[in-house]
């Protein structure tokens, strides 16, 4: 059976997506702990980070890479933090988080919530930076 992501890839599912290449794709996380909180994730469906090919893995973060720079560039912030966890969904994945200090990548905090059309529209002023 597909993981949520890869239904989210394929369109079953809405997603908010801020970028995709033929190898990768981000979109916010729909559980996000600050705005602009996104995901980054192989289309190849892989469980663990480390069992992607070495070309997908340093791939990967180059892709991550643009797609921090893009929410640094809209939400306010210090930096992008980045956390690969893995337990929640059993298909690789990269968090990129917005921070201003180390509790910001806090995972056991109340999450923050958005509207459709919130996430929307920080997805499209991603998207266009």
């Amino acid at each position: 059976m597909a993981s949520i992501f890869t239904r989210i890839i394929q369109g079953e599912i809405p997603g908010h997506k801020l970028a995709e290449d033929d190898r990768f794709f981000a979109f916010l996380d729909i559980s996000p702990l600050r705005e602009g909180h996104a995901l980054v994730v192989p289309k190849r469906e892989v469980d663990h980070l480390f069992d992607l090919e070495r070309e997908e893995l340093s791939g990967i973060m180059v892709f991550a890479k643009e797609v921090a720079r893009k929410i640094k560039a809209v939400v306010p912030c210090s930096r992008i933090g980045i956390s690969v966890i893995g337990l929640e969904v059993p298909h690789a994945h990269i968090h990129l988080v917005p921070i201003d200090t180390l509790g910001d990548m806090d995972f056991t905090k109340p999450r923050v919530k958005f509207t459709t059309e919130e996430f929307a529209a920080l997805a499209e002023r991603i998207r266009n930076a």
